[in-house]
């Protein structure tokens, strides 16, 4: 008797389960590496990110993205990744805050002037703040302090005055200096 028989297991499969139809795979660009990905199209990003490629820099700030914590650049502009369905990203460029850095490892520099302004408290929005910051000094490059305070990033241990300098910092050209 054959070891599935033996335990009452039956031997014929349950003919109400029927295999899904293979997908056809949403290639991407993830921090200039390219990736295939072939399971739920309606996944968000975010999960993505986090649960299949272990990028877990971005964080889940809320279901509809609000207070920026999951922002990403999609093709240079930042977009909450949570409410980006794998589906619409077939060929597009996504940077998360691990692709900021360059490939030698140097910061980029508004990674570096959060840490000269200590601009970074807890540390769950700081992803969210950088990828916004970036943004903003690629739109504008010298911000008033109303262009960042317009920024919708949500921080409750209180860094937005250094985040406002860190973003200040970058735009003097003072990185890196006292």
């Amino acid at each position: 008797m054959a070891p599935a028989q033996a335990h009452g297991v039956p031997v014929v499969p349950d003919s109400s389960i029927v295999p899904e139809a293979a997908r056809n795979g949403i290639g991407i660009e993830v921090n200039g590496e390219h990736f295939v990905h072939t399971g739920d199209p309606q996944m968000p990003l975010l999960w993505y990110l986090r649960d299949v490629l272990w990028l877990t820099g971005t964080k889940y700030g809320g279901a509809h993205g609000e207070n920026g914590a999951d922002l990403v650049l999609l093709d240079g502009k930042p977009v909450s990744a949570i409410t980006q369905p794998m589906a619409k990203l077939d060929g597009r460029r996504i940077t998360t805050v691990e692709g900021l850095a360059a490939n030698d490892g140097a910061l980029h520099p508004l990674q570096q002037a959060f840490i000269d302004e200590d601009a970074i408290g807890c540390g769950y929005c700081t992803p969210g703040w950088l990828i916004a910051g970036i943004d903003l000094l690629k739109r504008k490059p010298q911000p008033t302090d109303a262009d960042i305070d317009q920024l919708s990033n949500t921080c409750r241990c209180g860094c937005q005055t250094r985040v406002r300098a860190a973003i200040k910092r970058v735009a003097a050209g003072k990185v890196g200096q006292a």
